[in-house]
């Protein structure tokens, strides 16, 4: 008796998304592979929260500080997520009215993408 082919694990994606209007579609980038839904979610969130800081300007109220992320700043969310994916929607009066710590807005530390690089430096050719 064969056993049934086991599930593919759920690979997440991040969407980064500019306000600006650079692009057409307004998306900047894709950012794939990351190992679950907390991962994705912990990523956007500080993607945005440093999206939020490096346009907050010293004495902005928090209402300036959405207008000006509404102007100039990027959005992340979590594709194919639905209620689960963290939304900027949720917190940006929170992020507005808190400026957020270094390591809030840290999001390269979650990037897969470093996470990848990283493996890869240490064990090259794919050992471990």
């Amino acid at each position: 008796m064969t056993k049934p082919d086991a599930p593919e694990a759920q690979s997440w994606t991040v969407r980064i998304m500019d306000h600006s209007g650079a692009s057409e579609d307004d998306i900047v980038e894709n950012i794939p592979k990351f190992v679950d839904l907390a991962h994705a979610n912990a990523f956007a969130r500080a993607y945005v929260r440093d999206s939020i800081e490096r346009g907050r300007v010293r004495g902005a109220s928090p209402r300036d500080v959405i207008e000006n992320w509404y102007s100039f700043g990027e959005d992340a969310v979590v594709v194919d997520a639905g209620d689960d994916g963290w939304r900027s929607a949720n917190e940006l009066d929170d992020f507005a009215a808190n400026p957020a710590t270094p390591m809030e807005r840290d999001w390269r530390a979650l990037d897969p993408r470093r996470l990848i690089e990283d493996d890869e430096e240490f064990f090259p050719g794919g050992e471990g």
